[in-house]
């Protein structure tokens, strides 16, 4: 019974609910464990469960909490004028997948999904407004209850609820499957914007390595250009200057066609980076032998990333025209590891004859250590030459990420 003779009245917390012919005890466990699954159902999404799966739990839950036997999200077909089960619960086997409904105003779900308006229909045998959709005539439901599924853009299709018994849908369930319907239709929305940023970013990608192979295109031409010319000037000095002018457009093409055969073009694997540009050099010291020894999983930008490869070309270049000259070739060790300090380590070795007597790298007028200088100072890091019996090394230390850059 009522505390007191107004059921109107404000009911105080220790005071015991007020229980009326419209709200008994078992209708409010049942409104309670509505409340529960709605939470259950934010969380899934939340949770970023594939859409398969919660449309499937979504229909699982839906039933459960309104007491029916069936359940079922139709998507809505426009090609076809068609709402297709997409997933559901109590159905006939060949039913969910393939069974399709009529999205006419005729059609109660189609009603719902054109004008956006829930519709009840406790008496389907009954119904006046709307035909009775076969699937549910084979079924023997006598009550449905149907909401819109409308996200932020096209509306997905409809939600609906049915049940062979017969009792009443009554207001309180619709706003219950109102609330299902708007967590999915928020989660179908997501789904949505995931595959067209995806969709996008494939597109993106695929634009990219486009780029990327007309840049090494043209600069491969640019190597053919100067290798022609090397060939035909009849000058051995200029011969000499246009092929290594070749070979470094070359590594630049190299290591730029390097760069975008990964997924993420702005920071890459530098071990990974470097070991892939010392097996592309193999073809251009054919006399010597490079081994690598790299340590993966250091990540750094892409455009230090370039800088740091031209610098290993240069010193690679280096030691297979210096250290091995007069004799048929050797061995170059590369090798990158992290030095601490947000640092990674980048070693050049040969065993060859060793550097002349007096060799001072900052005083040195060849272009190549001259490159090799200006492209660690412009990444702020530092260059040390070690004496080895026999050959010599070049130890690289670059900061992996640039101050202020």
């Amino acid at each position: 019974m009522c505390p007191s003779n107004d059921c109107s009245a404000p009911v105080v917390e220790a005071a015991p609910a007020c229980i009326t012919p419209d709200l008994t005890l078992r209708s409010l466990r049942q409104r309670i464990r509505q409340q529960e699954i709605l939470a259950e159902l934010g969380v899934t999404a939340l949770q970023g469960a594939g859409l398969d799966k919660l449309l499937a739990e979504t229909a699982r839950l839906t039933a459960e909490a309104l007491r029916a036997e069936f359940c079922k999200v139709l998507e809505h077909i426009p090609s076809e004028n068609r709402l297709l089960v997409r997933a559901g619960v109590g159905w006939d086997e060949g039913i969910v997948g393939k069974a399709s409904i009529g999205a006419d105003l005729a059609s109660p779900a189609g009603f719902a999904l054109r004008t956006g308006k829930p519709v009840i229909s406790n008496h389907l045998e009954n119904e006046e407004r709307f035909r009775t959709p076969e699937i549910l005539a084979q079924h023997g439901i006598h009550r449905a209850m149907n909401v819109i599924l409308q996200g932020d853009g096209r509306p997905f299709g409809v939600l609906e609820v049915d049940s062979r018994s017969e009792d009443e849908f009554v207001e309180h369930d619709l706003a219950f499957l109102q609330g299902a319907a708007n967590i999915l239709g928020m989660a179908i929305e997501r789904e949505r914007h995931g595959r067209n940023l995806e969709a996008a970013l494939e597109r993106h990608h695929v634009l990219l390595q486009e780029m990327s192979h007309r840049v090494k295109n043209s600069l491969m031409i640019v190597t053919s250009v100067l290798q022609l010319q090397a060939r035909d000037i009849g000058d051995p000095v200029l011969t000499a200057h246009l092929e290594e002018a070749a070979h470094r457009v070359s590594a630049v093409a190299r290591a730029h066609d390097q760069l975008f055969q990964g997924s993420d073009i702005e920071r890459i694997d530098l071990g990974r980076y470097i070991e892939g540009i010392c097996k592309d050099f193999d073809d251009s010291v054919a006399h010597c032998i490079i081994r690598t020894e790299v340590q993966y999983e250091i990540e750094i930008s892409a455009d230090r990333a370039i800088s740091a490869a031209l610098i290993v070309n240069e010193l690679i270049a280096n030691a297979a025209k210096h250290a091995y000259r007069g004799k048929q070739g050797g061995t170059i060790r590369v090798t990158t590891a992290g030095a601490g300090d947000d640092k990674v380590s980048i070693s050049v070795r040969d065993e060859g004859a060793g550097l002349a007597p007096g060799f001072d790298l900052e005083r040195s007028k060849g272009l190549g250590m001259r490159i090799i200088t200006s492209f660690v100072k412009q990444l702020n890091g530092t260059i040390e030459v070690r004496q080895h019996n026999p050959g010599s090394e070049f130890v690289v230390i670059l900061p992996i990420c640039l101050a202020h850059n």
